[in-house]
């Protein structure tokens, strides 16, 4: 399919109903997503393990197929946005599989249904974590080298979660100036949250030990932790046709989290 360059110019099209792709979307901040884009009058392709439009395992090969199959066949072949949510954190060769790889298939997967759209739009969810120590040797691995080799290494590693989200965030980096992203009209970034309210983070705060931990490696000045609804606002004006010149970007919606890590070492 030959790319056919998108208007970026942002218009007040609020209430044009688009169609968006949201992987993750039965739980947490995909849930979130799809709710309030549905809310806004627009046309929702959830994927998931369960309980969505698309059942596909994006830490296979065969659900990454499953996935663009199945929003093709939903969409009629054109879709407006994507929103790459899904994610895990079990350690191990899943969380690469999902985060990593499953995240690049779904935007790489999903592109050539963006390209008859007036504004086709990309965004993926990273993590504070990005931020955090993370593996060197996966992480080259991940940039550089071969998902067999990353799965491989994902056995052994430390911090694996942090180190798929910050590769993530770079193969963004990498890629959103491209000819397939922004030569073709495409703004492609990523939401950096910081602590979310999700079942997960509500079980392990039950034990103060674990909070007063968690909370010391991701501080919040701002507001501290928050509900999931808080990042589906962000990352649905990224996804929207208002955003026409933002790319590149990972956004932390962190409550100063990133600022205290990092101080000046960003700039």
């Amino acid at each position: 399919m030959t790319n056919k360059k998108a208007d970026s110019t942002p218009r007040d099209h609020s209430d044009t109903p688009r169609i968006y792709v949201v992987t993750g979307s039965s739980s947490g901040i995909g849930l979130a997503t799809k709710q309030l884009l549905e809310s806004r009058g627009h046309q929702v392709i959830g994927a998931d393990l369960h309980n969505a439009d698309v059942i596909a395992d994006l830490s296979t090969q065969q659900g990454r197929a499953a996935l663009v199959d199945g929003v093709t066949q939903l969409s009629g072949g054109q879709i407006d946005a994507v929103l790459a949510v899904a994610g895990v954190d079990i350690a191990g060769p899943a969380t690469t599989a999902v985060n990593y790889y499953g995240a690049i298939a779904t935007m790489e997967g999903l592109r050539p249904l963006l390209l008859n759209s007036p504004a086709p739009r990309v965004v993926a969810v990273s993590s504070i974590t990005s931020v955090h120590p993370i593996d060197q040797e996966l992480l080259d691995t991940l940039l550089d080298g071969s998902e067999e080799d990353a799965l491989t290494r994902s056995a052994v590693a430390p911090q694996v979660y942090a180190t798929t989200k910050r590769a993530l965030s770079r193969w963004i980096r990498r890629q959103a100036p491209g000819p397939d992203w922004a030569a073709a009209g495409i703004p492609l970034n990523a939401v950096a949250p910081g602590l979310v309210r999700t079942e997960l983070l509500k079980r392990l705060f039950e034990d103060p030990t674990t909070q007063a931990r968690i909370e010391a490696g991701s501080p919040m000045p701002l507001g501290g932790p928050y509900e999931p609804e808080v990042a589906a606002e962000l990352l649905a004006w990224l996804a929207s046709e208002a955003n026409g010149h933002m790319t590149g970007q990972t956004i932390f919606l962190d409550g100063g989290a990133d600022t205290v890590l990092r101080g000046d070492s960003a700039w």
